[in-house]
């Protein structure tokens, strides 16, 4: 049969291919590969490597990669099925195509062969127009799995970088809100909002930051500022407050929402205690001379999420207001506490009544100072 027609049917991407491909003849009989060899290089097949045993046949499968193998059933001390067994039964292996050479009198070993693992098989003696039929179609089985193998990594591969994203925005996500709510806009959940009976706010405000900002590039600003909030998010982290958010140079942290405890009133008086230390470490770190106003209240408040391309967990109520107004009407240096806030903490911490102070929207209020504790 003439080259030209012999490759009539056979597209030019595949024939590329078969420049390419890379064959191992496995065949005790040296007459014999040299017939396979001589047909195989017929149909464009040159790269090929020889071996004469099966022992042979799988040190060399073990060393480099082939595209197939043609293999021989009769050979002494390890006969094809031996190899077709260990080869199909290593992962390593098990990709390798392989194409079975038998007699007619070995056809049980040869449906074996198949029934293992074998890509197709070639009857002795062989036909060259079967040969090249069998060596094509099982070169365009290789390369379709290979495109799948290929599709499943690159699948694989988004699916990981998917991950990465996806756990990204889950740590935003956990950064803006609570952990609890957090999982429960994960799920779906839309206008998230709860009743607390009782929570301790925070509300502190740092005095002379106006001063220094003038003095400060907007970056160094920046970083002063981020500075200062890292040891206050850390302290809230440790004592289990829920940091709800900052205004300028001001501090806003809630104890006992989004999951209620009943020590709020005391997590947030040792939270506020632990700000001044932390300003104080911050101020010699920096050379700063950062003053601050706390102010704490206690009572119930409304708490949801706000936002459509922007999501914000707020709080809202006369608790809310009474806290920001602790704040602006401290001492420096001092955490003032409304009287409910006090009748939580009795026992706790050293207070020390203060006088009725005139809160703006809410009349006069019998306040104390937190001063430490017992």
């Amino acid at each position: 049969m003439s080259t030209d027609l012999m490759f009539k049917n056979i597209s030019p991407e595949v024939l590329e291919q078969t420049k390419l491909m890379k064959v191992l003849v496995v065949d005790d009989s040296r007459t014999l590969r040299r017939l396979l060899i001589r047909e195989l290089n017929n149909v464009g097949i040159t790269n090929i490597t020889e071996a004469g045993d099966g022992n042979e046949a799988l040190e060399k499968v073990r060393a480099e990669s082939f595209d197939l193998m043609l293999l021989d059933m009769e050979m002494p001390e390890l006969d094809g099925l031996g190899v077709l067994n260990i080869v199909k039964s290593d992962p390593a292996l098990s990709y390798l195509p392989v194409i079975v050479v038998s007699g007619a009198e070995q056809f049980e070993k040869t449906v074996e062969c198949i029934q293992i693992g074998a890509e197709d098989y070639l009857p002795k003696p062989f036909d060259p127009v079967l040969l090249r039929a069998r060596v094509f179609s099982s070169l365009e089985k290789k390369r379709l799995r290979d495109l799948d193998r290929e599709h499943i990594a690159l699948l694989q591969h988004e699916k990981e970088l998917l991950n990465i994203e996806q756990m990204k925005t889950e740590k935003l996500m956990l950064n803006i809100l609570p952990k609890p709510i957090a999982e429960r806009l994960k799920k779906g959940e839309k206008n998230i909002s709860g009743s607390y009976p009782e929570v301790t706010i925070l509300f502190s405000d740092l005095v002379g930051f106006t001063k220094m900002s003038s003095t400060k590039s907007p970056a160094d600003l920046v970083k002063l500022l981020n500075d200062l909030f890292t040891r206050f998010d850390k302290r809230a982290e440790e004592l289990g407050l829920e940091k709800i958010k900052t205004i300028g140079d001001a501090y806003m942290a809630v104890g006992g929402l989004p999951i209620p405890r009943s020590d709020h009133a005391i997590i947030a008086a040792d939270m506020a205690l632990g700000m001044y230390q932390d300003l104080t470490e911050f101020n010699q770190a920096n050379g700063g001379e950062l003053k601050m106003r706390i102010g704490l209240n206690t009572g119930p408040v409304v708490a949801g999420v706000i936002g459509f391309t922007k999501f914000s967990y707020d709080l809202w109520g006369n608790t809310v207001n009474t806290a920001s107004r602790m704040e602006s009407t401290s001492a420096i240096g001092r955490v003032q506490i409304t009287p409910a806030t006090a009748e939580a903490l009795t026992g706790h911490f050293i207070l020390e009544e203060r006088e009725l102070i005139e809160c703006k929207g809410l009349g006069p209020i019998l306040t104390s100072f937190l001063v430490s504790r017992i």
